[in-house]
């Protein structure tokens, strides 16, 4: 008989979530699994990703209220960060504060997966704005993968996660 603490979780009991939806499953396709909201975090949200080959992660991005960190579990990506790619692997661990000197966006062009931790601070309202696309993204609830959901405008215009995201 298990006898588990309600602050652990396990992920190899866990199931994996698909991130992207059908508009981003081109260019995106990370998997998640997250940890901190289940095992019962108030202020630190941790996810586990896996990045098939090939795929980004999420639109290039920036937030204005949380921070972020990645560590690198197993594999090998491009990092983009602010205005660079840097080779990230295992073991690597990326601090991502808050605001426009630190967007960032990972992609594998490796032909394996890649594993890693994304944590964040929980902190409500938040908003992320995304440069590629010229979006910004407001949520004021706590949420799946990436905190969302988040209400996405361009110039007082609603739009869907991966609108304008195609390049």
């Amino acid at each position: 008989m298990s006898d588990r603490h309600p602050n652990i979780v396990n992920a190899h009991e866990l199931s994996w979530i698909e991130t992207a939806d059908a508009a981003g499953a081109r260019r995106f396709g990370a998997r998640a699994k997250p940890l901190g909201l289940p095992a019962g975090a108030a202020r630190l949200g941790c996810t586990l990703y896996e990045l098939p080959a090939g795929k980004c992660s999420v639109p290039f991005h920036y937030h204005l209220a949380n921070e972020e960190a990645i560590y690198i579990l197993d594999g090998e990506a491009t990092l983009r960060l602010g205005h660079r790619e840097v080779a990230v692997r295992a073991g690597d661990y990326v601090a991502l504060p808050v605001g426009p000197a630190h967007p960032h966006q990972l992609i594998n062009r490796s032909g394996a997966a890649l594993h890693y931790l994304c944590m964040s601070t929980l902190q409500t309202p938040e908003v992320a704005v995304y440069p590629d696309s010229g979006k910004i993204g407001f949520s004021t609830a706590l949420g799946g993968p990436g905190g969302g959901p988040f209400e996405l405008q361009r110039r007082g215009s609603s739009l869907g996660y991966y609108d304008g995201e195609d390049g």
